[in-house]
Parts: structure tokens; C-alpha cells; sequence
């Protein structure tokens, strides 16, 4: 096939994905769109005359001229949704796009991709949840699909830096351009185990219309979407919703009850749209995951759900130790008095986040 006609195929009025598929479909090829006759292009179902009338056949060809001129230069793969290495996870999807550009070393079709997504306004825990959950999934040959915006998202993609695991950044606009700027640095890095992916051509400017569209792909492109940390609304909710809609999985952690960025995962996991995620091992049994044999033991996490500060602190130090601590040495480390910090310790053990063990020593459960 042509690349040069795939890329004019998304320049012709009024021909969108689904329509883009049609004529390709019932001609043979994208090239072989633009040699139909119009009588073969009038017997197409969902082509009429004004649709025929319309289509710029040569405006189109002048584009996607300019285009290759611009992918060739800058190395950047098309990839046409026939081609073998177009994510098909994404292909199997209703309006998946007709072409996607790509940048990087991904493999879309990896056995193994989630996305993961959140507010922009990540707090501290999302951002705890962030390095956890990924610093577990690096055993399991993952791919990691995110959007590169401020918050979760660029957490996110850092975090797999970090780990060695595969990421990819889905934009919003060409790949003539980052944005938000100040990501580029961890974009840049992407490309050396991940990359880029778009469906806009070069010139495409980040409008506010193109990230709704821009999240069907995250959502498509994975097996299943978790939600680290979300607000009522916003772009997390949309991704969630369109993974649903997919029939894909949807993960959500939960938050303190009256927390904002909390409040859309709560949202998510009340309205069964979201199952509860509270480790990795939750996510690998209902995707069905194996352990790779030679993976090194990885301990996981539990969630301070619902505590208060000096609860959450006294959470954290026992998570971090390797052997139960005596309550001597926890007043020692969270300056607490003993009554108060054996308040704590019971409300925490009738919560099922402590267990106690003989010699008042205590553990996370």
C-alpha cells in the first residue's frame, strides 16, 4: 500500500475513522480510494453524493505530501491499521483511528499493557502509589501507557524510567511538539524504552477537544486502565468510562473519604465501574498474570485507608521494617505519648491494618 495515500486517506473531508475503514474495505486500499471511480465510491454503504462531492482528493494528496517530507525527517513510524505492528488491542476497538504516528521503540502488541491515569494535581499519596505500583509490575514484561501530563500521568512514565519497564506517552497533537513543555526532558528519555504515539499529523496544536480523543487511545491500546488518583471530574473519569465501554478492566485505588483527588476513584469503585485495587497481586490475578519463575519476591503494599495523620506516620514506619517493632521503639520514632500512641495501635489493629505479636511488638498486616 502507499503510505503516501494511507496519510491522505485522514485529509479527506468528512471521512473519519470509521468511514476511512469502509472505503478501504470495499475498494482494496487506501491508493485505490483515490483512482475510484465516482460510481464505485457512490455504491460504497455511508457514501452519498454530497460525501463524493466534497472529497479533496488532490488538497488531501498536497498534505500528506508535506507529512511524509516530515516523518521521514524525524524518523517517526506510520503505522495504518492494517499494518501487523498497529496496536491491535486498539484496532479491536469500534473508533479506533485510521493511522497512528509513532516515535520510540514500542511494541504496542507487548503481552502485557495497562495504562495508567490520574489528576494533574497528584498528591503525595498518589504519588506513593505510583512508585510502588510500578516498582512491583517491572517483574511482569509490562508496557505502561500514559498521557505525559503534569500529575500522575508524567509520575507515571518517570517511575518507569526508573524501573527499566517499557512506557509510552499518547499525545493529544503532532509529534512536532511536547506538551506540556516542561515534560520533554522524560519525553526524550522515553524513546529509549517506549516512545511516542498520535493520531494528528504535525501542526496539530494541543487543543482542549483533542484529549477526550486522545484518551480513547490510552483506554483502547490496554488490557486493562487504573485510576491512581482522580477528582470527580476530569480526564481519569473519561478514560475509566471509555475502557468500560471497551469492555476492558478498570482498576481504581481508593482514597480517604472526603479527600478531592480522591473522591473520582471512590466514585469509580461505589458505581462497580471500577473493581478495587489494593496491590499488584489484585491486578495480576484478574488479568490472569503469571510470575516469571526467576522474579526476586516483591513484598506488597497495603493502603492507609481512612486514617488519621498520626495513624498514616505510624503506618509507614512499620511498613518499612523487616521485623516487628516493640511500641518502646515507636513512641521512640513518632515522639508520641505512650496512651496516645496506643490508642492508635488499637484503632489500627480492629482495622485490620497491624497485627500485635507477642513482647507488645507490631507489624503491618
Amino acid at each position: 500500500m502507499s503510505l503516501l495515500h494511507q496519510i491522505a486517506l485522514t485529509h479527506l473531508n468528512k471521512i473519519g475513522a470509521g468511514l476511512g475503514k469502509v472505503l478501504v474495505s470495499h475498494v482494496g486500499g487506501a491508493e485505490a480510494v483515490f483512482n475510484a471511480s465516482r460510481g464505485k465510491l457512490l455504491s460504497i454503504p455511508g457514501i452519498g453524493e454530497k460525501t463524493v462531492r466534497e472529497l479533496n482528493f488532490e488538497q488531501a494528496l498536497q498534505k500528506a505530501t508535506a507529512e511524509l517530507k516530515f516523518v521521514e525527517k524525524n524518523n517517526i513510524d506510520v503505522l495504518f491499521y492494517t499494518d501487523a505492528r498497529y496496536p491491535k488491542r486498539l484496532k479491536n476497538c469500534v473508533d479506533s483511528p485510521l493511522l497512528l504516528y509513532s516515535k520510540g521503540n514500542a511494541d504496542y502488541n507487548n503481552r502485557k499493557v495497562i495504562s495508567i491515569v490520574g489528576t494533574r494535581n497528584a498528591t503525595d499519596y498518589g504519588r506513593q502509589l505510583c512508585e510502588e505500583l510500578i516498582a512491583e509490575i517491572k517483574q511482569y514484561d509490562i508496557l505502561v501507557v500514559s498521557g505525559l501530563a503534569h500529575g500522575i500521568d508524567v509520575i507515571a512514565h518517570k517511575e518507569c524510567l526508573k524501573n527499566n519497564v517499557a512506557t509510552v506517552g499518547v499525545f493529544g497533537h503532532g509529534l512536532d511538539r511536547i506538551y506540556p513543555a516542561a515534560n520533554r526532558g522524560t519525553a526524550e528519555k522515553m524513546l529509549q524504552n517506549g516512545g511516542w504515539l498520535t493520531e494528528y499529523p504535525s501542526d496539530t496544536i494541543p487543543g482542549r477537544e483533542n484529549f477526550p480523543q486522545r484518551n480513547r487511545v490510552v483506554a483502547g491500546m490496554a488490557d486493562a486502565t487504573i485510576v491512581v488518583e482522580a477528582s470527580i471530574k476530569g480526564g481519569a473519569l473519561i478514560t475509566a468510562e471509555i475502557a468500560n465501554s471497551y469492555n476492558r478492566d478498570v482498576f481504581a485505588f481508593p482514597g480517604r473519604i472526603g479527600d478531592t483527588y480522591s473522591e473520582g476513584c471512590n466514585f469509580l469503585i461505589r458505581n462497580n465501574k471500577a473493581a478495587l485495587l489494593t496491590c499488584v497481586a489484585d491486578l495480576a490475578y484478574s488479568l490472569g498474570w503469571e510470575k516469571p519463575t526467576d522474579a526476586k519476591p516483591v513484598a506488597q503494599f497495603l493502603l492507609p485507608l481512612d486514617l488519621a495523620d498520626d495513624e498514616r506516620t505510624i503506618f509507614y514506619i512499620l511498613q518499612q521494617q523487616s521485623t516487628p517493632m516493640a511500641i518502646d521503639d515507636l513512641t521512640i520514632q513518632t515522639n508520641m505519648p505512650m496512651s496516645q500512641l496506643a490508642m492508635h495501635l488499637l484503632n489500627m489493629e480492629m482495622h485490620g491494618f497491624i497485627r500485635s505479636l507477642p513482647g507488645k511488638t507490631y507489624r503491618v498486616s
